[in-house]
């Protein structure tokens, strides 16, 4: 269609005409605009109006039949018109047929390289923008020139190319062009070399604000925020007013800092230059007071924006789904809805956050099938990595599995999403299999957020050894200093009971923020330190860093380790008088626990009668166990009624319950109990031990005798148990919850768990050294009775580590005081 002969033209030219309007009506409204005759071709180009028909090529396919126009009425020898075609396939997505219509042109000047090398750019074709860079320079014979070095510096994907283009342009003398230097910045920060750009940011001798807008993008490309924030203020120092892009480019780096008073000053400066209506301004307002926490501010913006896009909805939305209250953001995705703004896949990543978040199971699979008739799943690895997100918070981590393992790339984010997700619904030996599994895949390289998912599950299950090792990586990768990396090792040194190592490493990091601190206060409180968790609080608000809902969270769970219930109620007071926040479930569990360890178990039962919002069953568990601890079975019982209503499938409450009734020799409510959970199908967490030696970490069941030192196991235990009577241990058989003869219940004690680690420990390591063990379930009231008198005879430091907390066990006495 494109090699007509020239002669046949005049004939050919009103039956093309014909076939325009045939084919594509709108082509109908400019051809009315034609006044084409027959009578030779010089007359038929001066009445065709090309302008009018290449603003009416909409659609790739009108394009061509202009195309084929132009090639019939001969004008497609014009450079002019022929690059306009080239920049017009381009526009509309088809690099190749500009290609195609570039390879035909004879005569290529400058204009029609630059043309073709931004075609290449604009359809993200970056490699083929290069290789016809170098063509243009080794072929043509012509002098590239300012235009040329924007979009081809944009094209580098590497920095041999980027510095090849450099040298050109210092050779062609382009190294003062204010527009050249901008993109020599943009490319050099793009590959992190903000520190050369800066040299050639002060070497220019005129900078106008797009110069300056460069270095401050550039700035934020490389990460470094606080830099970017100093350019704006030499750039308002010079007497450079601010744009709408200056400001779309800062008001991020606000975020990143956590700079609110910057960001409200600049927030203040759009509206005095009436720059707040501008479409990326507001858009980038709404993202910005999102990241501080205040979605209220957020939709202020949102509200008063004449013209709205999906950036928009999908920014509003984001900023309620990421501030925690997905009630709201839901309702802004109906509202969208009702406006007729469809979805996008950035939409449905927030929507499945939403979902998990609210805990909607049936909304999961409708956002699930709804990704898939869109073919998102298999297109888009980010929204894929949101559904396997979803199914974990939900705890559905058969599909979250499925859903990972369909996907058709899985990359590092969908690794840490997989091993996130049964870290934080208990699995931490699964998190554990999934990272050796991701370990094997050679091209996945571990990153800042493969180690925040897997250190807590190391923390989980003890394995110190393992953590020390992501901790020496961790300084190889110089992520030591980041402060999520560096709070997981802070938690995992004090959960895996290395305190002091935790304290160095939390002295060492930065603490600008709350997360390094709640970490160590909860590291604190579960090894019982109530006094140093609350120096440590105060030590905080020295330094001006302020407390969140976790702050509070991990110091009542102090106070109520350590029976400081008069500084826990300090605490609960502080938080909503002095603090403003609003007590979560959480703090009202801890408080319960608070009064409930202490023995005040009607203050406990009064403060739960008393709350503004409904107890869950974190609370009335709290009480129950309090209920254990203490004796009273009535309170007890009452209690154990109202989590059956609240979490039937719970089956620690049942065990708990029957323990209560076991203790008092009742045996009839230990079988009603035990009954009822066989009915609903449920089976008791059987209680192991672990405890690492030679490397390899040993794993203990109650009443376990398939170890290979199983023998040798029994006869130290029956050796310790002789010593243990001659000090004046006396075996408490409450804690047996069989009806058995004495003798038995003294053989299911001595078989427990903890106390199989403790011997396998003592033949197994070196005389005097410490024995550091890590239980599934809380330790019973012999053990730990027991435990004590073996520090004693052994001379040994045993660091014991529950479902609650850590004891250390030495000389006879716990750090614990017998309050657990």
């Amino acid at each position: 269609m494109f090699r007509l002969a020239p002669s046949c033209k005049g004939r050919h030219i009103s039956k093309v005409f014909s076939l325009l309007q045939l084919r594509s009506p709108l082509f109908s409204t400019a051809i009315n605009y034609l006044q084409v005759t027959s009578h030779g071709v010089g007359d038929e180009n001066r009445g065709i109006d090309f302008d009018v028909l290449f603003q009416s090529c909409t659609k790739g396919h009108l394009v061509k039949h202009l195309h084929a126009l132009l090639v019939v009425a001969g004008n497609i020898q014009s450079i002019f018109i022929a690059t306009k075609l080239v920049n017009r396939y381009a526009n509309l997505g088809d690099v190749s047929f500009s290609r195609y219509t570039f390879d035909h042109i004879s005569n290529k000047n400058v204009y029609t390289w630059n043309s073709m090398v931004s075609a290449y750019v604009r359809s993200g074709c970056f490699q083929e923008a290069i290789d016809c860079f170098y063509q243009f320079l080794l072929t043509s014979g012509l002098r590239p020139d300012f235009y040329t070095f924007p979009p081809v510096l944009k094209a580098c994907r590497n920095l041999f190319d980027g510095k090849n283009i450099h040298c050109l342009v210092l050779k062609l003398g382009f190294e003062l062009d204010v527009f050249v230097v901008a993109s020599l910045l943009h490319m050099y920060c793009r590959f992190g070399l903000a520190g050369v750009a800066r040299k050639l940011f002060d070497g220019m001798p005129f900078r106008d604000r797009g110069s300056w807008n460069a270095m401050i993008s550039g700035y934020c490309q490389s990460g470094n925020a606080a830099d970017a924030l100093n350019v704006l203020h030499e750039m308002r120092l010079e007497g450079v007013n601010m744009d709408p892009v200056t400001i779309a480019s800062i008001l991020p780096v606000c975020a990143q800092l956590d700079d609110t008073v910057s960001g409200m000053l600049i927030h203040l400066y759009a509206i005095k230059h009436g720059l707040e209506f501008d479409l990326f301004v507001s858009n980038n307002l709404i993202n910005m007071y999102s990241k501080f926490g205040i979605p209220g501010h957020a939709l202020r913006v949102f509200d008063k924006m004449v013209v709205r896009d999906i950036v928009s909805w999908n920014s509003i939305i984001s900023a309620y789904e990421q501030n925690n209250d997905p009630v709201h953001a839901h309702g802004f995705f109906n509202e969208m809805q009702r406006f007729g703004v469809q979805p996008d896949s950035l939409t449905l990543v927030s929507l499945a956050s939403i979902v998990a978040q609210l805990n909607d199971h049936q909304s999961s699979r409708s956002v699930h099938g709804f990704i898939m008739r869109r073919g998102w799943l298999m297109e888009d690895v980010v929204i894929g990595n949101a559904v396997v997100d979803m199914y974990a918070k939900l705890g559905v981590l058969s599909s979250a599995c499925a859903v990972f393992e369909g996907l058709p790339i899985i990359d590092v984010i969908s690794w840490n999403t997989l091993i996130t997700g049964y870290a934080q619904n208990g699995h931490a030996s699964e998190a554990i299999e999934v990272y050796q599994m991701m370990e094997e895949c050679t091209e996945i390289i571990p990153n800042q957020g493969t180690w925040v998912s897997i250190l807590p599950a190391y923390s989980h299950v003890g394995a110190l050894r393992e953590g020390m090792k992501i901790h020496g990586r961790v300084i190889k990768d110089r992520l030591y200093l980041d402060v999520f990396v560096g709070t997981c090792l802070v938690d995992m040194y004090g959960k895996c009971g290395r305190l002091d190592d935790a304290m160095s490493l939390f002295y060492q990091m930065p603490r600008r923020n709350s997360v390094p601190w709640n970490a160590i206060i909860s590291c604190h409180g579960v090894h019982g330190n109530g006094d140093k968790a609350l120096k440590l609080f105060r030590e905080m608000l020295d330094e001006g860093v302020k407390p969140d809902h976790i702050t509070f969270v991990s110091l009542l769970s102090a106070c109520s380790h350590s029976g400081l219930v008069s500084e826990g109620q300090w605490c609960f007071h502080m938080m909503q008088e002095e603090c403003g926040i609003k007590p979560h479930l959480k703090h009202y569990g801890c408080m319960v626990d608070l009064f409930g360890r202490a023995g005040q178990l009607e203050m406990a039962y009064n403060f739960i009668i008393n709350m503004p919002i409904r107890p869950d069953s974190s609370v009335w568990g709290a009480l129950l166990g309090a209920c254990r601890i203490h004796g009273n079975i009535e309170l007890g019982v009452y209690a154990s009624d109202r989590l059956f209503e609240l979490d039937s499938k719970n089956v620690g409450y049942y065990v708990l319950m029957s323990n209560m009734y076991a203790n008092v020799g009742k045996w009839k409510g230990v079988e009603k109990v035990r009954s009822l959970a066989r009915d609903r199908g449920l089976k008791k967490t059987p209680g192991w031990s672990t405890i690492e030696v030679n490397n390899k970490v040993e794993v203990f069941y109650t009443g376990n005798q398939t170890h290979p030192k199983c023998e040798e196991i029994y006869n130290e235990l029956r050796i310790l148990t002789a010593k243990m009577k001659t000090l004046g241990y006396v075996p408490d058989y409450s804690f047996v919850l069989q009806d058995v003869e004495d003798d038995e219940k003294e053989h299911i004690l001595s078989s427990h768990s903890e106390r199989l680690a403790i011997a396998y420990a003592i033949i197994s390591t070196p005389r005097k050294s410490p024995i550091r063990i890590f239980k599934n379930l809380r330790v019973c009231g012999d053990c730990h009775n027991a435990t004590k008198f073996i520090s004693r005879i052994t001379e040994r430091e045993i660091i014991v580590r529950d479902s609650n907390r850590f004891h250390h066990f030495k000389d006879g006495i716990c750090s614990c005081g017998d309050y657990w």
